[in-house]
């Protein structure tokens, strides 16, 4: 790149950003008629799914047909929702949809389901909602789930297979990554607290140690890994996809479970990444919990695990998941940084992208499947500071994101936020996330006790009701 070009590029970030600072966050933030806006909202994506595609995984909300995530249905949005439902006071549409996952979903089918996504999406959701009504079939459910779950877990090291048969038990794919074989310990850890069963745990657990016993010797771990042989195939170290809820999991088990073992391997972790992968602005070091806004003063980047050198300057929306883990690690400064530095990403085009370069402002992957990661980190940093800000913030997303994505039927990810055009597609986590962050920010503090949950990675709270 030319010496014109490296300075025209400067200046046009450095506008940005002047204009990201401008932003007016004093102005009141309406929270009831904020809150009223997310709950019409989502019951109008809610009527969508029923009325197209009731008893199937997924609605594709453009041309209103269905997807099944392994051609048998396993009622993925139904069960993903339900404690959505029961929280933003729809308790007679929850308690139908109850009674329907009750009588219908059935697990013994003879399909290969990816143990990481049904674990999250399904046993998360299951758990969640029998602690919300102590109706006991949905423990039952969660319990039948796990342990035809179990032999994901029978590798030479102990790290999951990718991917398990609900019936035979046959497990496959032996190359996977840190989220994977690390994102387990807080449903599969739980359904062992509820159901007295410690082999839940103790698998889930020696997973997650695991992984971490394989970090390099600078304290890094890798994006793939083969659990046969326990060696990396993929060196690339970061937080974002395949990587983020590993680390997201050894601090939020410390706090569910009061697991030791979990919070000395997150106190090393975090160490380790704030050395090797932290980009930090010259305002860092400045920077207060109280002091002005500067964004775009803190990035996290990509490095090798073996050396620490960099080797990508990119981020994106599933990293914003990170300002609201810092935070409540107590780590407020960094976390009130690199929120402001997703916010001033998503503010680039109106709305987050998937890969977002932070060196050179542009965008890399320009994909928006609806991801709640940036709005998750606004709401915990909101219930730990009750900075005004954050309602702002989350004021402003929830606009954009009812502009861009909302359809006749329901709501839409888009194929690039820089056109805006919307792909055929709607996951199961915007009712189980997307929209259930937004309306905790802006609901009543009653609705849920915030220091008595600790939420999974697709945002199913649970709480710690065993001793």
């Amino acid at each position: 790149m030319s010496t014109g070009k490296r300075i025209r590029n400067a200046i046009q970030l450095a506008a940005f950003v002047f204009l990201a600072v401008q932003v007016n966050f004093s102005h009141p933030v309406d929270r009831k008629t904020l809150a009223e806006e997310v709950k019409s909202e989502f019951l109008h994506a809610w009527n969508g799914y029923k009325q197209y595609c009731w008893g199937h995984d997924d609605l594709k909300p453009l041309s209103k047909t269905c997807r099944d995530w392994y051609g048998t249905p396993v009622l993925m949005t139904p069960v993903d929702s339900l404690d959505s439902l029961y929280l933003l006071g729809f308790k007679k549409e929850a308690d139908e949809t109850r009674e329907y996952i009750a009588k219908n979903l059935n697990f013994d089918h003879d399909i290969s389901v990816q143990n990481f996504e049904i674990t999250i999406r399904i046993l998360g959701g299951l758990l969640s909602s029998y602690q919300i009504t102590g109706d006991k079939r949905l423990l039952d459910l969660a319990d039948d789930l796990g342990r035809r779950l179990l032999p994901v877990f029978d590798s030479p090291t102990g790290l999951p297979y990718k991917f398990v048969n609900l019936k035979t038990g046959k497990a496959r794919e032996a190359v996977t990554n840190p989220a994977e074989t690390g994102t387990l310990m807080i449903e599969f850890g739980t359904l062992s607290k509820l159901t007295g069963k410690p082999v839940y745990y103790e698998k889930a657990k020696r997973a997650l140690v695991e992984t971490y016993k394989r970090r390099s010797k600078i304290g890094l771990v890798g994006t793939n890994i083969n659990i046969e042989t326990g060696q990396w195939t993929n060196p690339d170290s970061h937080i974002s996809a395949e990587i983020d809820s590993y680390y997201e999991y050894l601090l939020k088990c410390s706090h569910l479970f009061g697991d030791k073992d979990c919070q000395s391997m997150w106190e090393d972790s975090i160490s380790k990444v704030h050395t090797y992968l932290a980009d930090e602005g010259e305002n860092m070091s400045r920077k207060n919990a109280k002091g002005p806004m500067i964004v775009g003063d803190l990035w996290y980047g990509h490095a090798d695990m073996n050396t620490g050198k960099r080797t990508e300057t990119t981020t994106g929306a599933l990293d914003a998941f990170f300002p609201g883990l810092l935070a409540l690690d107590g780590d407020l400064n960094r976390a009130r940084a690199l929120q402001d530095s997703m916010f001033l990403m998503w503010q680039k085009h109106g709305i987050e992208p998937e890969v977002y370069n932070y060196k050179t402002g542009k965008v890399e992957n320009g994909g928006y499947p609806l991801r709640p990661e940036i709005v998750e980190s606004t709401y915990v940093l909101y219930q730990l500071t009750k900075d005004a800000k954050y309602l702002a913030m989350g004021e402003t997303m929830w606009r954009d994101f009812v502009k861009y994505c909302r359809t006749d039927v329901a709501y839409a990810g888009l194929k690039s936020v820089e056109t805006k055009e919307k792909t055929d597609y709607m996951h199961s986590f915007v009712f189980a996330e997307t929209f259930k962050y937004f309306y905790l920010l802006f609901a009543p503090e009653k609705i849920l006790d915030f220091k008595k949950v600790v939420f999974n990675t697709e945002a199913h709270p649970i709480r710690r009701t065993w001793k």
